[in-house]
């Protein structure tokens, strides 16, 4: 009966977690890295960028390391909980998104001010540029940093309602992912709503929300574009995200793992999330269409006129995160600009 109790235990335990070694390599790993996320195994994060670079380490380092990816289905995977389980050693890595639990990184929630950025691969250089420079302050400390990174502009999709102009956004309850999110809508008359993916279709569905703030690849994920009818792209805003390490545990690997983590990690991990984007972009996308919803699309002028009119609440947005902490947002704000700009120019010179 012990040993039945036991397998079960064990059982439990590996439900929800994916086991990565290395292909060839027969004998047993020295090494397991335990890294969660918050999406389903089937989502990007997991197929193409976890077991891609858990892949690479165990090929980097002979088959010395595996790494197990807990999801959304374990008991790991609850979206609030990815950086304290990390912080607390229960957890070894973790991807989260920066905006939930609200104000835990303040200073880098400065990238996902309004109409800032377009580009996948332009804001997570971005972001990780701004990290490297140290103009994030006390964000992600006690962190080994591996990567940080935003999608690409985000867009409102809405149930019964065709957003064409500011104007039709007043009052429309839409899910927002962070407080610089639900600052820019409440500045256009709508009420943001503060829910994680995996509450999304059931509001939806109830009538709780009226629509979402969101990429194509999150609303796919979530089945959302069954219920959906109208999407409209304005690149309004990105949300960050960031892969962490547990400093104690990466500071205790051997040196050749930890050079290992270092060369797959960093600028050349950031750099892929352009290409990511692009692929699980264009499937949710393709899967609204599949599904008949009208996709408006706003010009450069519309939303050229739209962000001026967002100006009065990025200045207050700005204001507010000196009271959280951030010495000199106006700063952050204006090299954040400067860099996309750079990058917009090296990666979208040709694009409209």
């Amino acid at each position: 009966m012990k040993h039945r109790k036991l397998r079960q235990t064990l059982l439990g335990l590996m439900t929800g977690a994916t086991i990565l070694a290395g292909a060839g390599i027969a004998h047993a790993a020295e090494i397991t890295l335990k890294v969660s996320h918050y999406l389903p195994p089937s989502h990007g994060f997991q197929k193409d960028f976890l077991e891609s670079w858990g892949k690479q380490l165990s090929e980097k380092t002979g088959g010395k390391v595996d790494v197990e990816i807990y999801d959304a289905t374990s008991a790991f995977g609850k979206i609030d909980r990815q950086a304290d389980q990390v912080r607390a050693g229960v957890m070894d890595m973790a991807v989260g998104l920066n905006g939930i639990p609200r104000d835990r990184y303040p200073a880098a929630s400065v990238i996902e001010l309004p109409f800032l950025v377009k580009y996948a691969d332009s804001g997570s250089e971005t972001l990780w540029q701004l990290y490297k420079e140290g103009l994030l302050g006390s964000d992600y400390q006690n962190f080994k940093v591996l990567g940080l990174f935003t999608h690409p502009g985000g867009l409102i999709h809405t149930l019964d309602t065709p957003v064409k102009s500011l104007e039709d956004l007043k009052g429309l309850r839409l899910r927002t992912p962070s407080p610089a999110i639900s600052a820019m809508l409440e500045s256009f008359g709508a009420s943001p709503v503060g829910l994680p993916p995996s509450a999304i279709y059931e509001n939806l569905q109830k009538g709780n929300i009226e629509g979402l703030v969101a990429t194509w690849d999150l609303v796919n994920a979530v089945k959302a574009n069954e219920l959906l009818k109208y999407h409209t792209d304005a690149a309004a805003y990105t949300a960050g995200f960031y892969f962490v390490m547990n400093q104690k545990k990466y500071d205790s690997l051997p040196d050749d793992v930890r050079a290992a983590i270092d060369e797959i990690s960093g600028d050349v991990l950031v750099g892929k999330f352009g290409d990511w984007w692009d692929k699980w972009e264009a499937v949710g996308k393709a899967d609204a269409e599949k599904h008949g919803n009208e996709i408006i699309t706003i010009d450069d002028a519309t939303r050229a006129e739209w962000q001026e009119a967002s100006q009065p609440m990025i200045k207050e947005y700005l204001a507010s995160l000196k009271d959280k902490g951030v010495s000199d947002p106006e700063a952050i704000y204006q090299r954040a600009q400067e860099l996309i700009a750079e990058f917009d120019a090296k990666y979208h010179a040709g694009d409209k």
